[in-house]
């Protein structure tokens, strides 16, 4: 019997990709996350993707919150919390540890875990440890789930400031002068490592920045003009982590440049300058993020310096292995020479932070900017690569 005339049951519609947001984190950067989640869950298509908010508390609980973008904004010079925008205090969010298995479950106590349904991306925001520094990514590979941003070795590499350095200078790049004190040097003989950094100082001259080595937004970072503001600076470092390094200060000025993987690889955006900020000492937390201290983009540069810092943030961005995004910083210095101080494979993703502002100048706006780094993610297999 012919089924031709039949009626024909509609095809099943292609179920769109599920993008799970992931923000917050145990981090001193958990506000300045929430914000960033806040930004890019306002600009995925809903018409092309699923979105699962999720954010992780202060002490590690992951929960589920609230798709309300509005609401992980700052406010009164105030960065929101994850547990201004969780649906419940009570509840968990668990990850698969299954390649296998995508699900994603939510459970409370007393209650038959709920599935959530399958996750095909993660859009990590999180900023600092514990989120930016290899730690999740180190999950996701082992979940089999694909994910923005570098792997775990970038992820690790991008957040210590040290060893950051060390593959830079490897790869013929050129770093500034720096000094750093491991928390046992310190713990064994204080005196001693205090020294280090005086030795440094009478080389290198004041100002000094110190710095927790693994932190980000100008987080825990203190511009110390003599030896009185010292030992402030080094416990205020140390507060935030037990590795600090400290930088010799570079006459120059401030260029940043974005980097992004096309299909065709990576490519770099117009750079950006940052101006001396006139309110605070340097470019920290407030100037960036509660002032919004305004950049200069794109950077009144000459096309040879253009293209070459362009050319030295890609050679960054590969130095370390890095996928999807990067942000390069660099001096300028006064004898026309670029010196790399760092890259963040997570970068401020704000509507007011420099890497998506870099990329609008460059013909890719925010939304296209989300939507090209999830394609990039889905494109890529989590695993050796």
């Amino acid at each position: 019997m012919s089924t031709e005339n039949l009626p024909q049951s509609p095809a099943a519609q292609p179920r769109k990709p599920r993008v799970a947001v992931v923000f917050g984190g145990r981090s001193s950067e958990h506000g300045i996350s929430t914000v960033t989640a806040g930004a890019v869950l306002g600009a995925i298509d809903r018409t092309k993707y699923d979105v699962l908010p999720i954010g992780i508390t202060r002490d590690g609980r992951w929960v589920l919150t609230a798709d309300e973008p509005a609401r992980m904004a700052i406010a009164d010079r105030r960065t929101p919390e994850v547990l201004d925008v969780a649906e419940s205090t009570e509840g968990g969010v668990v990850l698969p540890v299954d390649p296998a298995n995508r699900e994603v479950v939510y459970s409370e106590p007393g209650a038959v875990p709920k599935a959530l349904g399958e996750v095909d991306v993660v859009f990590p925001v999180l900023h600092g440890p514990f989120g930016e520094d290899g730690t999740l990514q180190g999950l996701l590979e082992l979940s089999g789930v694909p994910y923005v941003g570098s792997g775990v070795l970038a992820s690790a590499v991008g957040q210590d400031k040290d060893y950051m350095k060390r593959v830079f200078t490897s790869f013929g790049l050129k770093v500034g002068p720096y000094v750093v004190i491991r928390p046992r040097e310190w713990q064994q003989d204080e005196s001693a490592a205090r020294k280090r950094i005086v030795d440094f100082a009478a080389e290198h001259g004041w100002p000094l920045f110190v710095k927790p080595a693994r932190a980000g937004s100008s987080i825990g970072i203190t511009k110390v003009d003599d030896l009185a503001g010292l030992d402030e600076a080094i416990a205020e470092a140390q507060s935030h982590d037990p590795k600090i390094i400290v930088e010799a200060a570079l006459s120059g000025r401030e260029i940043e440049c974005g980097v992004l993987e096309f299909e065709d690889g990576p490519r770099a955006s117009v750079p950006a300058e940052i101006p001396p900020p006139s309110a605070h000492a340097y470019y920290d937390f407030d100037a960036k993020y509660i002032d919004s201290t305004p950049g200069v983009v794109p950077a009144p540069l000459t096309g040879e310096q253009t293209a070459e810092i362009q050319r030295l943030a890609v050679e960054a961005f590969e130095a370390a292995s890095c996928e999807g995004l990067v942000r390069a910083d660099f001096f300028l210095t006064d004898d026309g020479e670029f010196v790399i101080n760092e890259i963040n494979t997570l970068p401020g993703f704000t509507p007011i932070s420099m890497y998506p502002k870099m990329w609008e100048a460059s013909g890719v706006g925010y939304a296209e900017l989300v939507d090209r780094l999830i394609q990039a993610a889905l494109r890529r297999p989590t695993g050796l690569r």
